[in-house]
């Protein structure tokens, strides 16, 4: 029987170990873990299905409980010091024979900040290598592209998302959050109420359904959109002008492009009317309180920066940014899809959101690592780049992977499965034998939230502390602890990289210190005192700042960026040969690739398999009908789902759920297309064509 460690009696407060909103639970029980809501700002007592079930997991009989090494083809258990002296082992002789770029580190946006700290530092210092990155990359990045550009900084909310009480208006672009959060959608009750809730999507989602006015632009026409509106702001007189003047810069070369896309122009590209356009327009402009929010429907595209940056130009024209009450966010998805982004797991960036290549960062980073600073490596391949590398002639030959299922979850799914079988090496970490686990050659058994310290920043930048309430079940480790265990074999001193994750944070602070994402004045002591610490927290007497941009934006001169984007489309339009779009989304019951929520019965229980929308029209010309098994093809593979006859939905798309394995990934669909900038691939849309599929 595992026992709870707690304060007060048998019951410790925590936060739900899933997506960005973090809602805030308690966790009471001795022989049997129960959860139960609390009031927190961001959930204020209720929780979801996947937070009410989320103890489920912790006793569940798949969890893994002994590290497994790979003998004669089979998974068979071992003891840590076998499984750490084998990695250890094989990484050294890897790096002998390939250099140290031949092993790679792939992360997760689910992982503490000081998870994803210590693993962006095993990396650089223990392998040496620049072929490190995360699965965020596939959730944030052009946001964080485009608000870097636009505002100097990313932080997914620069505002409590309590604030959003206040709003008359909000905009959401590419989000359902009545699916993938559906406690955030009482902070939307205002502007519901007065009529100003306008959501963006291809689909009719529950979000949508609560919408004043829901705009279905064709699937990867978000940016033309963006601009149809944003010419009716200037047109109809609602430019903020004044604001404009003095707090922006770019406007008049936006203008040049913005001018070409008038309304009438962008419904016939988009299938939005003008007249809507115009609506939206007005009502956004005439409003008292006014949010313009994105999410991965706007940001998972081939030109995903240049979608979000659309729609912060159309913020920033109605003087909405920096303003009290009003402003531009994005709703970001990982547990700790903010913080993960920001402590050096990704393939370009040092601690404190700083970047590898700028000297000054390399120097103060090295300085509290105590390496020289010319011995970190550079900038290495993005997710996708590195994830389609591997195994080949000049990629990893043995990679380390913690915190992601990459063999559901990648684009382009079945050419990344076999990539991952071509490695020499390859290591997994995880809490049950996920489908990628069972690709490797190592398996080792990690913690869950509720078994350890450590912290999360959610989608409003506020660093939170979850606490450890149960022991671990059987040899299972902490991450932290295996990458100590690891550093020491591969011959680094063990005060470099501490299992404690109180000590971890304290270094992370240090590193952290001076960049964008300062948390050197955030402690332990502070968080467990209950303080909302949102960075940047520069000094330990430092309120935090809950709302950034108010007295300038994070450019030198103090002004946000106007940056002018055209409409280029998807990069794979449909033809006659693949006559459809296919997007793909998540569903209320389950969470990222599913392989925790396929294992709570109580939510696979209502959605068990993979299903596709389409429109009963276009089922009938693929002599289809619900509850068929269909096949959908798109040139990289064929995945196979239920159907399901959505009246609502547009006649030329079909969506399916990304969180089953197998013949039922819809990753196996997915376009792998690069953004430019993000380096996001084109998860939101790709040319299929459907049929009847033989049941059974």
């Amino acid at each position: 029987m595992r026992q709870v460690t707690t304060e007060n009696q048998n019951t410790k407060d925590t936060h739900c170990p899933y997506c960005a909103l973090q809602c805030g639970m308690t966790l009471s029980g001795t022989e049997r873990v129960e959860v139960s809501p609390r009031r927190f700002p961001v959930n204020e007592g209720g929780l979801c299905q996947k937070g009410w079930t989320s103890a489920a997991l912790l006793d569940s009989p798949a969890r893994l409980t002994t590290p497994l090494v790979r003998v004669d083809g089979q998974l068979c258990p071992a003891s840590w010091d076998t499984a750490l002296d084998l990695i250890a082992t094989r990484l050294a002789g890897t790096r002998a024979r390939h250099g140290a770029d031949g092993v790679a580190v792939f992360g997760g946006g689910g992982l503490t900040n000081e998870k994803a700290y210590l693993l962006g530092k095993f990396a650089r210092v223990a392998l040496g290598t620049s072929q490190v990155d995360y699965n965020g990359r596939f959730c944030m990045s052009s946001a964080a592209a485009a608000g870097i550009r636009a505002f100097g900084l990313d932080r997914g909310l620069p505002f409590p998302v309590t604030d959003l009480a206040g709003a008359d208006a909000v905009l959401l672009a590419g989000a359902n959050p009545a699916e993938t959060m559906p406690p955030f959608t009482q902070h939307l009750r205002s502007a519901i109420q007065a009529g100003g809730l306008i959501v963006v999507d291809p689909r009719r989602t529950p979000t949508a359904e609560q919408a004043s006015m829901h705009l279905a632009p064709a699937p990867g026409t978000d940016l033309a959109l963006a601009l149809g509106i944003l010419h009716a702001v200037v047109a109809e007189g609602h430019l903020n002008k004044s604001y404009v003047d003095k707090r922006t810069s770019g406007f008049a070369e936006l203008w040049r492009i913005v001018a070409c896309w008038w309304p009438e122009r962008v419904e016939r590209v988009t299938g939005v009317s003008a007249a809507d356009q115009r609506r939206v327009a007005a009502r956004l402009a005439s409003a008292r309180n006014a949010y313009v929010l994105t999410a991965r429907g706007t940001e998972q595209h081939a030109d995903g920066a240049n979608m979000v940056s659309g729609w912060i130009n159309l913020a920033l024209a109605l003087g909405l940014p920096g303003i009290p009450g009003s402003g531009y966010g994005c709703l970001t998805g990982q547990g700790n899809g903010q913080g993960g982004r920001e402590h050096g797991q990704k393939a370009d960036q040092l601690p404190g959101y700083r970047k590898l290549d700028d000297p000054a960062a390399r120097e103060h980073v090295a300085a509290v690592w105590g390496v020289p600073a010319d011995s970190l490596p550079g900038p290495g391949r993005s997710a996708y780049e590195l994830l389609d590398a591997l195994g080949t002639e000049t990629g990893p030959k043995a990679m380390l992977v913690f915190g992601s299922n990459i063999a559901v979850s990648a684009p382009s799914s079945g050419n990344i499965t076999e990539k991952l079988s071509a490695l020499d090496f390859l290591v997994v970490a995880d809490l049950v034998l996920s489908e990628t686990a069972a690709l490797a050659d190592v398996v080792l058994p990690v913690t869950q939230w509720a078994e350890e310290d450590g912290t999360m920043t959610n989608l409003e930048g506020r660093v939170l502390l979850r606490r450890k309430a149960i022991d671990p079940p059987g040899e299972v480790r902490t991450d932290l602890a295996v990458l100590a265990g690891l550093a020491t074999r591969l011959g680094q001193p063990a005060h470099a990289f501490p299992a404690d994750a109180e000590s971890v944070f304290t270094e992370l602070r240090a590193a952290s210190a001076g960049g964008i994402a300062d948390y050197s004045g955030v402690s332990y002591e502070r968080l467990r005192a209950g303080e909302a610490l949102y960075w940047p927290v520069p000094g330990a007497d430092h309120p935090g700042t809950p709302r950034m941009f108010l007295d300038g934006f994070a450019h030198p001169d103090g002004r946000a960026r106007f940056v002018p984007v055209e409409h280029t489309g998807p990069a794979e339009p449909p033809d006659p040969e693949f006559p459809l779009q296919a997007t793909t989304g998540r569903v209320l019951q389950h969470y990222q690739s599913g392989a925790q929520t396929r294992l709570v019965a109580e939510l696979n229980q209502v959605v068990p398999e993979a299903y596709v929308e389409l429109h009963p029209d276009t089922a009938a010309r693929a002599g289809l009908a619900d509850g068929d098994l269909a096949e959908i093809t798109s040139r990289r593979g064929s995945a196979t789902a239920r159907v399901r006859c959505v009246p609502s939905i547009r006649p030329d798309l079909v969506f399916l759920p990304f969180h089953f394995p197998g013949e039922q990934r819809a990753n196996l669909l997915t376009n792998p297309a690069l953004d430019p900038t993000s380096r996001m691939p084109e998860f939101k849309v790709c040319a299929v064509r459907i049929s009847a599929k033989e049941d059974g």
